[in-house]
């Protein structure tokens, strides 16, 4: 049983119970509001109720004045919604059309308009949506648990990419069917959904440089991951084994330890910059197999420089960091 259905239980029930309490009419509406207002984050649960309780006083206000003048007739309730919803939908209030009505139908159910059924009408509101707000904000649940377990998934997964790249300059035949792309790229994406429930879910006085953390470094694995696509294109053209794609082939393999680690060291941004330049005084290609190869060997290199460039410059956004969650981006 999810913890959405245990917060709504204890929300309705408590509603239903203070609603009781209180004397008011229809207490089970303040339970059915509760029930509409319980939400799956902090941010989400506090506009909802806004939302709710302002469109709903809106329709009672548009409701009483159709009433009043034109009566209770079924054709008035038409022209309630005619009226109303178009108007709550232009407003940004469209999440409370359904909890409007909810009010709308008890005043149109008593066939009178008074201050004291308003008043009923409102209180239902304040403790339906009020304990739905109340829940929503003692308990969610962590996802820090779940955001370094898919941390970890997508290092790994990275790991044996370079690991495979590596492999296929040693060999050009080497076969891989690519399957840790697809599950790195669902890692990342779980992540950013997950990261985006947590910066929603922040209590207030929290650290707002922590709380994005997981933001900022599924992001960046994101942007990691469209340069290792366009590396593995040019993979593609790599049919035939050079001493080139060799001294290459030691970056990735360097590379898939370093993403492993906590901090980020440099080394194969350091070793990538003097390989360039030892490329640049080797001859020249003697083939026209050798220069298409050198070349796609070359684009390989321009986007490993792009994917370590992401992180350096994502790991500058963390200063104001802990030390120990500032050094966590490869």
């Amino acid at each position: 049983m999810g913890i959405r259905v245990i917060k709504t239980a204890l929300a309705a029930l408590a509603a239903l119970y203070t609603a009781t309490y209180m004397g008011l009419e229809t207490p089970l509406s303040a339970g059915l509001l509760a029930i509409l207002g319980v939400e799956v984050t902090r941010m989400k649960g506090l506009k909802s109720a806004f939302v709710r309780f302002v469109a709903s006083v809106l329709g009672l206000f548009f409701a009483s004045i159709i009433f009043a003048l034109l009566g209770f007739h079924l054709w008035t309730v038409s022209l309630f919604i005619l009226i109303a919803f178009p108007l709550l939908s232009r407003v940004h209030l469209k999440d409370g059309i359904v909890t409007s009505a909810v009010i709308v139908f008890h005043i149109y159910a008593k066939g009178e308009v008074t201050g004291a059924l308003i008043s009923n009408e409102i209180m239902l509101l304040l403790i339906g949506l009020g304990w739905a707000t109340v829940i929503n904000l003692l308990y969610m649940p962590k996802e820090d648990k779940r955001l370094n377990e898919l941390r970890h998934l997508t290092e790994q997964k990275f790991g044996e990419m370079f690991e495979h790249m590596g492999t296929t300059l040693r060999n050009p035949s080497h076969i891989w069917n690519g399957e840790e792309l697809l599950e790195a790229g669902d890692a990342i994406e779980e992540g950013l959904r997950r990261a985006e429930l947590k910066m929603d879910n922040r209590l207030w006085g929290q650290d707002m440089n922590t709380v994005r953390y997981w933001q900022t470094y599924f992001e960046m694995r994101r942007q990691q991951m469209d340069s290792i696509q366009l590396m593995l294109v040019q993979l593609s053209f790599v049919y035939e084994k050079l001493p080139h794609g060799e001294l290459v082939a030691v970056l990735f393999e360097h590379l898939a330890h370093d993403v492993k680690s906590d901090v980020y060291e440099g080394n194969v941004e350091r070793s990538l910059t003097d390989l360039e330049a030892r490329f640049r005084v080797m001859d020249l290609p003697v083939s026209r197999e050798e220069f298409e190869v050198r070349a796609a060997l070359l684009h390989v290199m321009q986007e490993l420089e792009r994917c370590l460039a992401i992180a350096k410059r994502w790991k500058k956004h963390k200063r104001g960091m802990k030390q120990e969650i500032r050094n966590q981006i490869v």
